[in-house]
């Protein structure tokens, strides 16, 4: 299955969950798949898509958070896993997109290739780990949601859709909209 196939699955089964898109392709594809504006799309830091995406889920107890993250990004900052199993937001779904490579700096390999990103997640502590690899196991596994933290790796293609346009918003746009969208969703 092709990463934008994956995003598309899992942007469809969200509802008004906050998501935190990764930099690079994961983002671009998020954007053009289901751009709106519960999406913070994470422009040039590689590997902060987590962190952002903790703090907003422990700040927002009541609402559902989702990190769309890549094997390249996690591995920038792998002692997150740790953090946010410690601090066990219930409301916290952590997705990695892997594909084994660097895909948006050139397609070098990631250690993703030969560490298992599920098994650092469940060493960590999260509440549910699972893996998939068929849209299939995906649309079963967006059909549950067990209490977070949550992690989900979903095994993709390492070939980019290579189509997918920049994030049109800018960060200041990209940070009032996701704002905007929590305050009037704790206003209902």
């Amino acid at each position: 299955m092709r990463r934008a196939e994956a995003i598309a699955r899992v942007a469809a089964a969200l509802g008004d969950d906050v998501v935190v898109t990764a930099n690079g392709w994961i983002g671009r594809e998020t954007c053009a798949a289901a751009d709106r504006p519960e999406n913070f799309y994470m422009l040039g830091s590689m590997g902060l898509a987590a962190p952002i995406a903790l703090g907003i889920a422990l700040a927002q107890p009541e609402r559902n958070v989702v990190v769309f993250d890549g094997d390249g990004n996690l591995f920038m900052t792998l002692g997150v896993l740790a953090t946010i199993a410690e601090q066990r937001p219930a409301n916290l779904l952590h997705i990695v997109f892997d594909n084994g490579v660097y895909g948006s700096t050139g397609g070098q390999r990631s250690p993703s290739q030969r560490v298992a990103l599920d098994a650092l997640a469940l060493a960590a502590g999260y509440a549910a780990v699972d893996r998939v690899t068929t849209a299939e196991e995906l649309d079963e596994r967006l059909r549950r949601r067990p209490a977070g933290p949550a992690f989900l790796l979903v095994k993709v293609l390492a070939e980019a859709d290579g189509d997918a346009p920049r994030v049109v918003h800018e960060p200041e746009e990209i940070a009032r909209r996701v704002r905007d969208a929590v305050a009037m969703a704790l206003q209902k």
